[in-house]
């Protein structure tokens, strides 16, 4: 049985004005690690946080861990008149005011990213799950790649930026494609070429000795995993739960195949671009190509197909109700559907734009402690 990681990430958030904060205090960020504890972990910005979970096993033991995390959060940055939003884009954030988190990392990406990574306000849903050693990762990638923009269609939770609606239900996806080596990576043949890939961008001057692409999906440089990354953060845990499950139900698919990743083609490099942008711009009402050949169908119809592909596996990890929760989380909406109708109502009943606004925010603010 295949363990797995999840981290999340979280915008600090003012609960008086709801808006996300630039500059948290020494004592703010101290509650934050005490409440996360060891797996706390700093941010491009400093009203940023992250946690890295440990190992987990089952699906029981990440939901109580993050169940854990998200109360003692709210509890801890109750006491300053803050909450956490974990979501990928934050309703109220103006990017122009945040304050870079002083690390030499963090610095070293914004001096060579420049005004693209100032922008790159966003929290992602990152899922890891381990691959046995003797089975090539990048094989496993392959295998799983074309299946990425369903679970993205599934998380989508930005569709506000800079205080607007966006015309996108992932507009963190639409940041994510100004930088380089990120979205959709390279097609490699096996780990040999993976490795000649990064070996060349070292020589060149591209990356650092240890560094690695951003893409959505991508073999760790520190762990024996393959990670998710092209998920938006999820406010509503439960979703964040399903999606790491579904993920982990892929991986494990794969690893158990004669020869994974072998079908995967030019053709369905190019057939996952699409699909990308499909869910990134329209979510859930996307049309998403289904085969190699160019069949087409709807969300439903896809994870339909997925439903025939992982059932047994997902049974064979006791996971035997992740469909059921998965059409459930399709039939009443991602979190970016959820948001727009909240701020649609806002609207309806005469509030003014910045009150609109506030009540999504509200509404996130609920979600992500847990209790919603």
């Amino acid at each position: 049985m295949l363990t797995f990681g999840i981290e999340e990430e979280y915008f600090i958030t003012d609960l008086h004005t709801r808006r996300m904060l630039a500059e948290p205090s020494a004592a703010v960020l101290a509650a934050c690690r005490k409440a996360i504890g060891a797996g706390f972990a700093d941010e491009m910005f400093q009203g940023q946080i992250e946690v890295a979970s440990p190992v987990f096993h089952t699906s029981h033991e990440a939901a109580e861990y993050l169940a854990t995390v998200r109360h003692d959060l709210a509890r801890s940055l109750g006491e300053f008149g803050l909450g956490v939003v974990c979501a990928g884009s934050h309703p109220l954030a103006d990017w122009r005011e945040q304050a870079p988190t002083e690390r030499a990392h963090f610095r070293q990406l914004f001096d060579a990213i420049q005004h693209v990574a100032r922008r790159s306000v966003l929290c992602g849903l990152h899922v890891h799950v381990a691959v046995p050693t003797d089975v090539d990762r990048i094989a496993v990638m392959n295998q799983v790649s074309s299946w990425l923009p369903l679970l993205l269609l599934l998380s989508c939770s930005s569709p506000f930026w800079d205080g607007a609606p966006t015309g996108f239900m992932s507009y963190r996806q639409a940041v994510c494609d100004e930088w380089p080596r990120m979205g959709v990576p390279e097609h490699f043949a096996d780990w040999a070429a993976y490795q000649r890939y990064l070996a060349l961008l070292q020589r060149i001057g591209a990356i650092k000795a240890d560094g690695n692409g951003w893409w959505g999906i991508r073999p760790a440089a520190r762990y024996p995993t393959l990670e998710l990354r092209m998920t938006d953060a999820c406010p509503r845990m439960a979703d964040a739960l399903a999606l790491a499950t579904f993920y982990r139900v892929m991986v494990t698919h794969a690893c158990g195949l004669p020869s994974p990743g072998v079908d995967f083609t030019a053709e369905s490099r190019w057939l996952l671009q699409e699909n990308r942008w499909q869910a990134k711009r329209y979510g859930a009402a996307g049309t998403f190509a289904l085969d190699d050949h160019g069949a087409t169908g709807t969300a439903e119809q896809w994870l339909q197909q997925a439903e025939r592909t992982f059932a047994a596996t997902a049974d064979a990890l006791g996971e035997p109700q992740l469909f059921e929760t998965l059409h459930r989380l399709l039939d009443g909406g991602n979190s970016a559907v959820e948001q727009l109708h909240c701020h649609a109502a806002a609207q309806a009943s005469g509030a003014e734009a910045f009150a609109c606004l506030q009540q999504v925010v509200d509404r996130l603010l609920a979600q992500s402690r847990a209790d919603h």
